[in-house]
């Protein structure tokens, strides 16, 4: 089969695009309002961009439920040019799933979910204290998309990695088993790795 999406019905039950951009890791994003009041909301459309220096993006998609207002993470980001992204392990994802309700302006997630906040070294904003692996970020930029979404980048200013996690140096992934999304209602983990050298390696 194929579609032109935005011309085409694709003629399924639901739209494929996310199945098919799978896994997508998890940047699970902590703010603060100008208030001072944390937020915590999770993004599937999130990834590293550029390791020297350390930059990632997440796209913001929409409005908050039920209304027109713009979702509290971009409006905490636009206010105080700031963010924390939480890498999700699987230990996690019953926590990371409560602070994926709708909650209203001024709703702690953290509190909601019974996360306990991280003190950051760099920024303001808090992380969560049991997420295996953390990046304070400052924000570069914030870039309109066709239809109603933001992409946000960010640079990363400080890292913190559980020690626990790390074997002989190296950053043991399948001892938190990070959380990615797939298509509809689907998530998977990390369990088994495998390495591959380039030909003029091998």
């Amino acid at each position: 089969m194929f579609y032109r999406p935005n011309i085409d019905d694709h003629g399924l039950p639901h739209n494929p695009f996310k199945a098919i951009v799978s896994p997508r890791p998890i940047g699970w994003i902590s703010t603060l309002n100008k208030d001072g009041i944390a937020n915590l909301a999770p993004y599937s459309f999130f990834n590293g961009i550029q390791d020297v220096p350390p930059m990632v993006m997440f796209s913001v998609s929409g409005a908050k439920a039920g209304s027109d207002d713009l979702k509290d993470s971009l409006v905490n980001i636009q206010d105080t040019k700031e963010f924390c992204v939480n890498i999700v392990s699987d230990a996690l994802k019953n926590a990371m799933n409560i602070t994926s309700e709708h909650y209203p302006h001024g709703i702690d997630e953290f509190e909601q979910a019974g996360l306990e906040k991280g003190v950051p070294q760099v920024i303001k904003a808090p992380f969560v204290a049991t997420s295996p692996a953390v990046f304070e970020c400052t924000l570069h930029d914030i870039i309109p998309l066709p239809g109603n979404g933001h992409m946000i980048l960010g640079q990363v200013v400080c890292v913190h990695i559980q020690d626990e996690h790390l074997k002989n140096g190296i950053l043991d992934v399948t001892s938190y088993a990070p959380l990615a999304r797939l298509g509809y209602r689907d998530y998977t983990s990390v369990h088994d790795v495998f390495s591959l050298n380039r030909p003029e390696q091998a």
